[in-house]
């Protein structure tokens, strides 16, 4: 069987989340986004793990169910260097167990969702493999607080001790993170890290698992490519659309040349703001190689259905006149997952036209994308060739996508010389 998962979300118990992040909420909103499974985030916060069990019922080791998804037990920790880390448990003694075991290391673990830790990304890593736990790197490339943004490798972070998946966060996919080859070994995981139950920001990430049935063990097995279980899909943002893909002032947002960057010595001449080296440009440096592992599933590129909505008519994603829309989707097909990724073009069509196209656009990679970078995501459109087009035309449309990457500009560019 398959499943559609987003194992890395926060609860009401994380700083700047939204106090509708319940368990009722993640479970009836998974519902709408066609998730079989979520991680419960947070579940090292003790009044997030009553919650839990409040609200959702056991239905085998470290596996938890409430109206037909299932939770499985998952948190985030920042280590000594502002690092952060995925990790999944095996049973709630387990989650139980390492509170007990970091709380001489940690002065927020009772309070906060996502605890800071005294300790480095090697000691978390080995006390995770001490005591069965699954461990990765937390969007591994963002350049705030992530593995690249405070290491040049696995080896440097790590040390010896073992690590599980490795994580790619908003602003990068499989391709990009393959340039470098000591992942190639590693299981990719693309999660939300959703602060919001609303469907545009839970499971905007998903990943889609082969497995016999929806349990911990079941995905680990899936997660370590062990008998027969593994993942056969990754799906997410555009790396594009990411906040932090494009090296880019994080007052402005003026986008600059890693070049650039350098020569203003990470200060924007516009505003004054700083300058954070984005992905793109992160994982240029680090690239070893050209290749890719054999085994490794493929990377859909998607949006939020919301978001492609409002896109094509005009309005907010949370307005109304884009909830009608996204409703009457959810009606026809059962889940936004469906629609954006299984449904046939022809089939959306009759429910909206040029929503369609906009979901064909996406599907075969002939949206124009505006890079984010600096902290804020990026933007789509839809071409004007294949706004006017025919749903039977789209096979046969020519699209002339924009140049990706910023152009070398001269100082006076920056500074408004005229």
């Amino acid at each position: 069987m398959q499943v559609d998962a987003d194992l890395h979300i926060h609860s009401r118990y994380s700083k700047a989340v939204s106090k509708a992040m319940t368990i009722p909420n993640l479970a009836e909103n998974a519902r709408f986004k066609g998730l079989g499974l979520v991680g419960t985030g947070d579940i090292l916060n003790p009044k997030w793990e009553e919650e839990l069990l409040k609200y959702a019922k056991k239905v085998d080791e470290g596996t938890y169910g409430r109206n037909g998804i299932g939770f499985l037990l998952t948190t985030e920790v920042e280590d000594n260097r502002r690092v952060h880390h995925v990790l999944i448990f095996p049973n709630i003694e387990t989650v139980r167990e390492m509170r007990e075991r970091l709380r001489p290391y940690s002065s927020d673990i009772e309070t906060e969702g996502r605890p800071h830790l005294s300790l480095s990304a090697g000691e978390i890593a080995d006390l995770a493999n001490e005591l069965d736990v699954l461990i990765g790197p937390a969007h591994a490339f963002t350049p705030w607080t992530s593995l690249y943004k405070e290491y040049d490798s696995l080896k440097e972070a790590y040390g010896n001790a073992k690590i599980h998946f490795l994580e790619l966060g908003l602003s990068a996919d499989s391709e990009m993170a393959d340039r470098i080859r000591a992942h190639h070994r590693l299981t990719y995981l693309s999660n939300s890290d959703a602060h919001s139950p609303m469907p545009h920001r839970l499971g905007r990430e998903f990943n889609r698992f082969e497995v016999e049935e929806v349990t911990f063990e079941e995905i680990r097995k899936a997660i370590l490519k062990r008998g027969g279980r593994r993942i056969v899909l990754n799906a997410g943002l555009d790396p594009r659309l990411g906040k932090y893909h494009l090296t880019a002032c994080s007052r402005c947002h003026t986008k600059y040349s890693l070049e650039e960057a350098k020569a203003f010595h990470w200060k924007c001449p516009k505003c004054g703001g700083r300058i954070k080296k984005g992905v793109r440009d992160r994982i240029l440096e680090l690239a070893d190689t050209d290749e890719r592992p054999k085994d490794r599933p493929p990377y859909i590129h998607l949006a939020p259905l919301a978001e492609i909505i409002a896109m094509v008519i005009g309005k907010g994603v949370e307005t109304k006149a884009v909830r009608i829309v996204w409703e009457r989707f959810l009606r026809e097909f059962g889940s936004e997952i469906r629609v954006l990724v299984d449904v046939p073009v022809e089939a959306l069509a009759d429910v909206h036209e040029e929503v369609a196209k906009a979901i064909w656009a996406y599907r075969n990679e002939k949206l124009i994308i505006i890079p984010g970078g600096g902290g804020k995501y990026g933007e789509i459109r839809l071409p004007e060739e294949i706004r006017k087009a025919k749903i039977e035309e789209l096979e046969s449309v020519e699209v002339e996508l924009p140049e990706e990457k910023p152009k070398q500009r001269s100082i006076t560019d920056f500074l408004g010389a005229k």
